[in-house]
């Protein structure tokens, strides 16, 4: 893990990322959390309570909108901690990447958390249905990404594998430039990404 870590770090300290204007939108964070497991070193994925008004039941990563006076990687630490349970100060992150405008107004920073120890995510009823440990290996399957044409048009949409099925942008998104770009070393912009026409909603 600690090869890892310092290959995630290196990789991110490189990293040119893009911080886009958010002026008329709404800023927010996601946390890739990644942390050691008995099957290897793992991220944490969620699925969204199915009460829940907006994208109700969709994979998603711990986050949401920022508290005033807070940053991204506060908001991420924070929402990490009341959706699955997990605390991590701002020490934990290892740095962010690009900024993605969602079609629900949002622009989101996704920021690397690690955690050295094993975690015990407990999901909040209250916005998550359930969480999980994903080991990294899922990120680099082999049709992974899956590009398919857009029906309304514009980019493709993109999609990442985790737990035997395809997680959608803008969440794929995250995961995706996360491979790319942390534990590969590669160039990757998620500017070209389409995203599904629901998750406007």
């Amino acid at each position: 893990m600690h090869d890892l870590r310092a290959r995630i770090e290196g990789h991110l300290a490189r990293f040119d990322r893009i911080a886009l204007p958010h002026e008329g939108r709404r800023l927010a964070a996601v946390a890739i959390v990644v942390a050691p497991t008995d099957a290897g070193p793992a991220f944490l994925l969620t699925r969204r309570a199915m009460h829940l008004r907006r994208n109700a039941g969709n994979y998603a990563l711990p986050g949401g909108g920022l508290d005033p006076g807070e940053d991204a990687v506060a908001a991420a630490c924070r929402e990490t901690r009341e959706e699955v349970g997990v605390d991590l100060g701002a020490e934990a992150a290892l740095g962010l990447l690009d900024d993605f405008a969602t079609l629900g107004g949002h622009v989101v920073t996704p920021v690397v958390l690690w955690s050295a120890e094993p975690l015990h995510p407990v999901a909040n009823p209250d916005e998550v249905h359930v969480v999980w440990q994903v080991p990294l290996g899922d990120l680099d399957h082999p049709r992974a990404p899956r590009r398919e044409k857009h029906p309304d048009g514009g980019p493709p949409i993109l999609r990442m594998f985790a737990r035997g099925g395809w997680v959608n942008p803008p969440t794929a998104a995250f995961l995706w430039q996360f491979r790319e770009v942390c534990l590969h070393g590669r160039a990757a912009r998620t500017d070209q990404i389409g995203q599904p026409t629901w998750t406007a909603r």
